[in-house]
């Protein structure tokens, strides 16, 4: 059995197509088989919602009068980089003002642009003969920017480690307040329903597919940094802790903060939950089979926070099941989990992206290059510090 992306397209279109989530297709397997689903399900639908710390907003704000080459800009006292053009910044979800530190940050500019507030804009400058002006203070807003797109470097990460903390002190990370003595487990993945997990090999998922994002409509614009695809694999084809990942973009002005929210993590920054939904087509039985995988089947590694290096020990190796649970075993003792990984608001976006589909609203979109399967991998160095 087989099926195009035209074929599953003229379907949406005429309101035929059997659209599920990725959550539902499990009980229609166990239900019906590999071969009956596949014939008759068209689009699995994926999503996540979760921290996403590399993420960031391209804004244009137009020429004042006299014009000003824009070197320095900061946005409510947020720094944002203008190395780019006359009146181009990016404004980083991760960086922090200057005067309220970790309390508000790039992630809230970019909210509060989404919600339609005015956000401070001042910049400096130096005068050039085109560019005379060299300071200019104003208020700005998703109404009066000629382009405000979100562009995300580093987005829906297929897998990731759990963390935990073996030392004797409280530690304040990026997953999370982590308790002393291995007293709680963290963890950041939507499991069965997180979108690479559901095409291991990326063949649906590329540069070019229509996605979800933010609540609009957005894209795949290529391949994620720190893409890592030569993760170690289960039997099934999953990554066994963080693998690939997409750099997405889309438009900030159709988006809606139910979907994109600034985060605080204490002691740690500021962040950016980004929900991003990615329809799965069924073109044959195998995608159907990464499709239908459950959270028994996907694992990762329970990693020690506690030892500050690159590689940190692995103490075990835990399933989506388990940590989903509440609970998991380790060093013969019950340990508290805890996810950021919101399942509720992914399983609205599923939901959400699904009836998009159903009511012709949106297309699957064919990748105009597949994500790579093969990347080397390079780490930073000191300077004095020879390459392994």
């Amino acid at each position: 059995m087989q099926k195009s992306y035209d074929e599953i397209n003229a379907k949406l279109k005429s309101g035929q197509a059997v659209v599920v989530t990725a959550e539902e297709v499990i009980d229609l397997v166990q239900k019906q088989g590999i071969e009956e689903t596949a014939r008759t399900v068209d689009v699995v639908t994926t999503a996540t919602f979760a921290p996403m710390c590399s993420s960031g907003a391209f804004l244009n704000f137009g020429h004042a009068d006299p014009p000003i080459r824009m070197t320095e800009v900061t946005l409510n006292q947020v720094p944002a980089y203008a190395g780019i053009a006359a009146v181009d910044a990016y404004i980083g979800a991760t960086e922090l003002s200057r005067v309220q530190g970790m309390a508000y940050g790039g992630a809230h500019v970019i909210q509060d642009l989404v919600d339609g507030k005015e956000v401070e804009l001042v910049a400096k400058a130096y005068a050039t003969d085109c560019y005379p002006r060299t300071e200019i203070r104003s208020t700005i807003s998703k109404d009066c920017l000629n382009q405000a797109y979100l562009f995300n470097p580093r987005n829906a990460y297929q897998n990731y480690a759990a963390a935990t903390n073996s030392s004797d002190r409280t530690l304040h990370t990026y997953m999370g307040t982590l308790q002393p003595n291995c007293g709680n487990v963290t963890y950041q993945t939507a499991g069965e329903l997180s979108p690479l997990l559901n095409d291991p090999y990326y063949r649906t998922i590329g540069i070019g597919t229509r996605i979800f994002l933010g609540g609009a409509q957005g894209f795949v614009a290529w391949e994620g940094t720190q893409h890592n695809p030569n993760q170690e694999r289960g039997a099934n084809g999953v990554p066994i802790g963080g693998a690939g990942s997409i750099a997405v973009i889309g438009d900030l002005k159709a988006m809606n903060s139910k979907f994109l929210q600034a985060a605080v993590f204490r002691g740690y920054g500021v962040t950016l939950l980004v929900g991003i939904g990615i329809p799965i087509p069924i073109l044959d039985e195998e995608m159907l089979r990464y499709t239908a995988i459950t959270n028994r089947e996907i694992y990762t590694d329970l990693v020690d926070f506690g030892v500050g290096a690159r590689q940190r020990p692995v103490l075990k190796r835990v399933n989506y099941a388990e940590l989903r649970s509440g609970e998991i075993e380790l060093a013969g003792r019950a340990v508290k989990t805890i996810t950021f990984s919101s399942l509720t608001k992914a399983r609205v976006i599923a939901q959400t992206l699904k009836a998009w589909l159903q009511q012709g609203q949106f297309m699957v979109e064919k990748p105009v290059q597949r994500l790579p399967l093969t990347v080397r991998q390079h780490h930073l160095r000191d300077a004095d510090e020879n390459e392994e």
